[in-house]
């Protein structure tokens, strides 16, 4: 929401979903949207965090500090969901390795991997940063040599098919 609908520039969320959409446009599917705000902390904490970002902190630890999780969303819902809008598998659009393996582990057939790939600005590169270092997302600005957990995830997707 903060980026979405308030245009917060801190983080790639508003430009992932208008790439998602695109691509969705040309080759089909579904955007199902979970208000997880602050992944999943809610908006008041994640104005908190933020106050600790401006700080010092990163997103990680401003999250740690205020006694979260790195990340809390959930995505239990999701396989109720494609089973009514009657999806039995599908491609999806993320850079997040913990996304795809909790919705394997919720029952929905991922067939494969599609990252979502949006230039860095100078307000969202440190975030951006920092969830590819600290969370394993598969971003272009990767700060370390070994794979990513979604390229091997990816590399597991292919081998199965």
């Amino acid at each position: 929401m903060t980026s979405e609908v308030l245009g917060s520039q801190r983080c790639d969320c508003k430009e992932q979903l208008d790439l998602a959409l695109q691509r969705i446009q040309e080759i089909g599917g579904a955007v199902i949207y979970l208000q997880q705000e602050g992944r999943g902390i809610g908006l008041a904490n994640k104005v908190a965090a933020y106050r600790l970002q401006d700080s010092g902190l990163d997103t990680v630890d401003a999250n740690r500090e205020l006694g979260f999780a790195d990340d809390l969303r959930s995505y239990e819902c999701i396989s109720f969901i494609l089973d009514d809008i009657e999806f039995d598998s599908i491609k999806l659009l993320t850079n997040n390795p913990r996304k795809m393996r909790l919705l394997r582990a919720n029952g929905v057939t991922v067939e494969a991997i599609v990252p979502l790939h949006v230039p860095p600005t100078k307000w969202n590169e440190r975030y951006l940063r920092t969830k590819a270092r600290r969370m394993a997302h598969a971003l272009p600005i990767r700060m370390q040599s070994a794979p990513s957990e979604l390229e091997n995830a990816l590399d597991d997707l292919h081998a199965e098919n």
